[in-house]
């Protein structure tokens, strides 16, 4: 009987947390993410969850919160220094031989660490008129907006920014960091669901790190599909430090460094 009433009030988290977020539960890890709810009811303060998902219906700011929550937004600049410096010492000059002007997508970007950590790199190789297209997206609203801000970051976030990048391109205020007007020009937010929204094409490289790691193996393998088909042929799709793509030859991608892999059939 506990079981069926278990099975019972999950299915209708899922059914209302889809309604309610257009989050697809069916998605993701199932016990890992029960134990990331249940800490959340508690937290709110409420007895259970009907009387929980009524109060977000009335409460939009609540309903965002709970929204990012449930799409983890954990970032800072550099994210993993020693793969960032391969990225820029090995990565972006190989594919600036091929290309003058990169098209980059930064796919789960949350609160824009890692597309502007990305627009720092192509600026410091390449020269501040370069434009190359840097597209980076998030399911999550408020933290696309936070993103298009600029700001502020936190010491913590930005505390892997060598010292003269984070003079050159942040500006330091009472309430933490802000990255520069020039800088933010470089960088295109847009909203987009990985799940469920269409790609672009063509990018010379796609970087989605401790994303895809939170869902099920069948969706993850649609999703290195998808980003597969979205670079061009020898572009690079760089990932998070624990992550390994599983099949990946026969995805059509081949190592190209430590959490880094190379689109390298053409046929596909």
């Amino acid at each position: 009987m506990g079981e069926n009433m278990h099975t019972a009030e999950h299915a209708l988290i899922k059914r209302e947390v889809l309604k309610l977020t257009g989050v697809d539960l069916n998605h993701y890890k199932t016990a890992q993410m029960q134990r990331r709810l249940q800490a959340y009811l508690k937290r709110s303060g409420f007895a259970d969850w009907p009387s929980f998902f009524r109060a977000l219906r009335s409460d939009p700011t609540a309903l965002e919160k709970f929204k990012a929550y449930l799409t983890i937004n954990v970032s800072s600049f550099f994210r993993d220094a020693v793969r960032f410096r391969y990225l820029h010492e090995r990565i972006l000059p190989e594919l600036l031989r091929e290309r003058a002007k990169l098209r980059v997508w930064s796919a789960g970007c949350s609160r824009g660490q890692e597309p502007y950590s990305l627009a720092i790199l192509l600026t410091e190789l390449t020269g501040p008129h370069r434009r190359h297209y840097i597209l980076a997206t998030d399911i999550d609203r408020p933290a696309l907006q936070w993103a298009r801000a600029g700001g502020p970051y936190t010491a913590e976030e930005v505390k892997d920014v060598p010292p003269a990048w984070l003079q050159r391109y942040f500006v330091q205020r009472d309430d933490g960091y802000w990255v520069t007007d020039a800088l933010k020009r470089k960088v295109q937010f847009r909203e987009h669901n990985l799940l469920s929204d269409p790609y672009e094409k063509d990018f010379d490289l796609i970087v989605c790190r401790n994303v895809v790691i939170y869902f099920t193996a069948e969706v993850k393998q649609e999703l290195y599909r998808r980003f597969r088909d979205a670079l061009r042929p020898g572009g690079v799709f760089f990932v998070g430090g624990t992550e390994i793509v599983l099949n990946a030859r026969e995805l059509g991608l081949e190592m190209a460094g430590i959490s880094f892999y190379r689109r390298s059939d053409p046929r596909r």
